[in-house]
């Protein structure tokens, strides 16, 4: 993959039942052993607390706003780039490989609520997901799929987002949904996010309702980015980790509680222009750790070759963007099994990812085609900020995910 072509069918695939190759700079086969033991307890000598500073290559912009596209509906050289916070207008043209979304996920160490908005241009798919953890627990996932009919009006700002650049307010599906339908709305609210969800819970019938409150703290940096695969493939990404959250999840009579201090949420904003088929990795996390507040933030895959990467730490609230292409290590026929995300250049990024949960999807509906494993579990290992200062991660709650579209 260059920045001047999208990737070919073939590029990035990894044959169904073998381990899926290390993804970055790193020779094939590299091994991929477990960092930390069962007890969370790092093996081998002490690393010291400290390496020199990092910088990454890429161009950080400061000002806005940014328009992501030119008059002709190709891609702005001037827009490539990150920021630290959403600065771009995302004036998006053309149907047929325009793809809008944001994706929202609020954990606790107990529980977890998703909620997908997006116009896929041919498709309207909205979501409510509700997991529980740990033995036993219980998975809940509403989707509504609706081909064709008027567009979602999502903005060309982040939706219900404060800040000078933030997009309108969102909302999708009627007041009372009814069978496959899905009511959520993205609403800016104070300093922060409203995120209210109602659906029918499948088989049960259950009435399920979301009211959780997402807030962005004075100063917090959040890691936006544009991908370039060439002038007329392109992506617009805000990924926002470890912003406090609180609210609420009703499930018929039963309520789980988002406790403030233990409930973290991650927003998922995109907007492009993508080829027909994509494979790519996304992991995340957020919490405290090592007396600090840490957000996790990596990609991989769908970047390669495009000088870009969705590669970010955000540490008390100040990001440090990795301009490395991180390796991947996991196995797809074992899910479960340990991944392993690391910088291969450095030492900054040195982390194993034990699953819980794998949300599975397996959708083959004609133009769209979604092979999805997004396991929930915990972060343990080593990052260290772009200061050079190390942070001790252990058991940080998140998700690492193998996605491929056909779309």
């Amino acid at each position: 993959m260059t920045g001047t072509r999208s990737p070919s069918p073939a590029e990035g695939t990894a044959t169904p039942g073998h381990p899926v190759p290390p993804v970055g700079p790193s020779a094939p086969g590299q091994a991929a052993a477990p960092l930390l033991s069962g007890t969370g307890q790092a093996r081998g000598p002490d690393v010291p607390r400290t390496l020199p500073p990092m910088t990454t290559h890429e161009r950080e912009l400061t000002h806005g706003p940014v328009d992501l596209c030119r008059p002709d509906g190709t891609l702005a050289p001037e827009a490539v780039g990150w920021s630290r916070r959403p600065l771009h207008r995302a004036n998006l043209r053309g149907w047929g490989r325009t793809k809008r979304w944001e994706y929202w996920c609020v954990t606790t160490p107990t529980h977890l609520v998703a909620l997908t908005v997006s116009d896929l241009d041919f498709l309207r798919l909205d979501a409510v997901y509700v997991l529980e953890l740990g033995p036993g627990g219980r998975e809940i996932e509403r989707t509504s799929l609706r081909p064709g009919g008027p567009r979602t009006p999502l903005p060309e700002g982040v939706a219900g987002v404060p800040g000078p650049f933030g997009g309108h307010d969102v909302t999708v599906g009627p007041a009372r949904p009814v069978r496959d339908q899905v009511r959520v709305g993205i609403r800016r609210e104070g300093a922060g996010t409203r995120l209210t969800a109602r659906c029918l819970a499948p088989g049960s019938g259950e009435q399920v309702e979301v009211d959780v409150y997402a807030a962005l703290p004075e100063g917090h940096e959040t890691l936006s980015v544009v991908v370039p695969w060439g002038a007329d493939r392109f992506q617009y990404t805000s990924k926002q980790t470890a912003l406090p959250a609180h609210g609420r999840v009703r499930v018929g009579s039963r309520v789980l509680p988002f406790a403030p201090g233990d409930s973290w949420a991650v927003l998922d904003h995109g907007r492009g222009r993508w080829p027909r088929r994509a494979h790519w990795n996304w992991g995340a996390g957020s919490g405290r750790t090592d007396g600090r507040t840490l957000g996790l933030q990596f990609g991989g895959r769908w970047t390669a070759g495009t000088g870009a990467t969705e590669n970010a730490l955000c540490v008390d609230g100040r990001l440090s963007k990795i301009g490395e292409e991180l390796t991947w290590s996991y196995d797809l026929a074992e899910p479960l099994a340990p991944w392993r995300v690391r910088s291969p250049g450095s030492e900054q990024v040195d982390l194993t990812f034990t699953p819980i949960h794998d949300r599975v999807t397996r959708t083959d509906a004609g133009l769209l085609s979604n092979h999805t494993d997004q396991c929930f579990g915990h972060w343990n290992g080593t990052v260290h900020d772009d200061t050079g200062d190390r942070v001790a991660v252990r058991g940080v709650l998140g998700w690492a995910e193998d996605v491929r579209m056909r779309w």
